[in-house]
């Protein structure tokens, strides 16, 4: 049994200038003003667009991450429905086999320290699902039979590739207060390296800080 913190990769090399440019040249043909695009019109340009709501021209550009974390995670982000996912399939996946350890991997929930009795209780179960499974493929029960007994802190691949105006709709659904704290451990990290590689698209929001 492994236990891990989640963690995510961005997939796409951000290109700053071209995403920008290329939705600054989108957008003008709604108003025929491509002579105005120059050096720094873009930023100045998305940013106008922004403040109007005028956020469709931001889905001419996409970006594609890859999220490592708990099953119950992605059970959330499968919710938005402008994107395309690819999943690690436990039907598929038989965690007994050697490209896994020969053990489940768990995602370590983020609002209990290892003391606290929450967590003990926790790990005890995990450890007694992994146990569980294994007999059960020992057993001869296929990984989609043995599926049945896995938890949601299992951990989980899935890349995701949204829009850049759904990932504003993501973030500012996934990061705030009311949102469950597994998945803005996820989520407001990535939105912070989002907002250094393109300010303008991104900057406006502000994760939930406990």
């Amino acid at each position: 049994m492994k236990v891990i913190k989640p963690y995510y990769v961005i997939e796409d090399e951000i290109n700053s200038k071209k995403i920008m440019g290329a939705v600054e040249k989108a957008g003008r043909t709604c108003y025929k003003s491509e002579a105005g695009i120059k050096d720094g019109s873009a930023e100045r340009f998305i940013a106008s667009i922004i403040k109007r709501g005028h956020e469709s021209v931001l889905e001419h550009e996409k970006i594609t991450v890859r999220f490592i974390c708990d099953r119950g995670v992605t059970h959330e982000i499968v919710r938005h429905r402008v994107a395309s996912y690819s999943q690690e399939s436990t039907r598929y996946c038989n965690y007994s086999g050697d490209k896994f350890g020969n053990e489940l991997t768990f995602i370590k929930p983020c609002f209990w320290n290892e003391a606290d009795e929450g967590y003990k209780l926790w790990a005890e179960t995990m450890a007694f699902i992994e146990k569980k499974y294994f007999e059960l493929i020992e057993a001869g029960a296929s990984p989609e039979q043995a599926r049945d007994i896995l938890p949601n802190s299992l951990k989980t691949e899935i890349v995701v590739t949204m829009n850049l105006r759904e990932w504003r709709h993501f973030f500012k659904l996934r990061t705030e207060k009311a949102a469950h704290p597994q998945i803005r451990e996820i989520a407001a990290p990535l939105l912070e390296e989002l907002k250094e590689k393109l300010p303008v698209v991104f900057g406006d929001i502000e994760p939930y800080k406990e």
